[in-house]
């Protein structure tokens, strides 16, 4: 046992020595490559190359899948405008058809209205932080590790930072073709940058082994839709909807998941003269994934020219699934563990909270700010992803 330890620790020792001259990945390389780099160059020898490819391919297809979810198909702001109008028979003109100016990204029943458009951008940023409750910017994110059975804690770990930035300009338009049917259309920019480096600490000593940097600026992939109010009269009532996702965003740089995609979608409103509800249901096929929604808001029109909203977000992704560390024995040094981070689960369900203002600041222009607030730690996440829009309404 204590000669197979020194061995052990012999080996483990000229691999650090020779690790020591870390690897650099420069800024021409996709981000998949980029990320791909960073969770590949491994020093931890664990006895088993093919557990350890294994391992590592399931790592980075997991945080690559986990962007692409969150950048090829992020919330778009709802395709129903600010400005609504409907036309009075009694008194033989047009008027609003609801005081509120509606919700961010749940949509409501209301169609714009036959021959009236609005467009706008909204610009987002978002600072990802955690990966299943793992602090990706800490240093402390462990992907390999070796330890003997009798001591607390590992002798040989290697951790990984990851910093990751997007500032996402979506502008979007939607046109009523009849007074119960709308079409949308919605084209995401994103700009995205990944930096990172690897570290192997091998009892208590820090050797850097490998850097990588990467930045892109695409379109990522766009939506068109169409919605159709069923039943019920001017703000209440019931639509669906049906959006599809192109697949125009390059899928090397995790802007685009390279599939189109399908969703259908149900609404369904309620609205006073001051708070309205909003409620939406939908499933997705195609794409990286298949993914049910389930969305909730309320908006309280504090006057005339200013609307609140409160908004809740949950989805439940088939193609997402979690990320843990797994403890296997070590193939050839007895007493020895390896510690690897492999998928632990298949389907996951996330939530957010929207939170935010809707302001006329003058003619039929509309001024628009949010914070969104993740309510579970699965996934990508970031603490809060602040947002900004501008918009347009006119005809009628």
């Amino acid at each position: 046992m204590i000669r197979d330890r020194r061995r052990f620790i012999v080996i483990l020792v000229c691999t650090a020595v020779i690790g020591a001259f870390p690897s650099t990945a420069r800024a021409q390389q996709s981000v998949r490559q980029v990320l791909s780099f960073l969770l590949t160059n491994q020093a931890v020898r664990t006895g088993d190359i093919e557990k350890d490819a294994q391992a590592t391919a399931a790592t980075r297809d997991t945080i690559s899948n986990a962007l692409l979810i969150e950048l090829a198909t992020l919330p778009i702001s709802t395709s129903s405008g600010g400005f609504t109008y409907v036309f009075n028979s009694e008194l033989g003109t047009r008027e609003r058809a609801s005081s509120s100016f509606g919700p961010f990204f749940v949509e409501r029943a209301l169609t714009s209205g036959r021959n009236q458009m609005s467009f706008g951008a909204t610009f987002r940023y978002s600072e990802f932080d955690q990966l299943d409750g793992n602090d990706l910017r800490s240093g402390n994110f462990v992907t390999t590790a070796t330890q003997f059975r009798d001591e607390p804690q590992p002798f040989d770990v290697e951790t990984v930072t990851i910093r990751l930035k997007t500032q996402t300009v979506t502008g979007f338009a939607n046109y009523g073709v009849t007074d119960r049917i709308d079409i949308g259309v919605a084209v995401p920019i994103v700009s995205m940058e990944l930096s990172g480096e690897r570290i192997n600490t091998y009892r208590g000593q820090t050797i850097p082994q490998a850097a990588a940097t990467a930045t892109t600026t695409g379109v990522a992939d766009m939506a068109i839709g169409a919605r159709v109010h069923l039943l019920g009269g001017r703000a209440s009532g019931l639509t669906a909807g049906v959006q599809a996702r192109l697949p125009t965003g390059r899928e090397e740089d995790l802007l685009g998941t390279g599939e189109a995609a399908i969703r259908v979608l149900a609404i369904g409103s309620v609205e006073g003269s001051r708070v309205g509800a909003h409620v939406n249901g939908g499933y997705s096929w195609g794409g990286i994934s298949r993914e049910a929604t389930y969305n909730a808001a309320m908006t309280v029109t504090a006057s005339d020219r200013f609307t609140l909203v409160g908004e809740f977000l949950g989805r439940w992704v088939e193609g997402l699934g979690g990320i843990g560390q797994v403890t296997a024995p070590h193939p050839s040094s007895v007493g020895v563990d390896t510690i690897r981070l492999l998928p632990t689960t298949s389907g996951i369900t996330t939530a957010m909270a929207v939170a935010g203002f809707k302001w006329n600041v003058g003619d039929r222009w509309l001024f628009n700010g949010n914070v969104l607030l993740p309510l579970t730690d699965r996934g990508l996440r970031a603490k809060v992803v602040p947002a900004i829009a501008l918009d347009y309404s006119f005809g009628g």
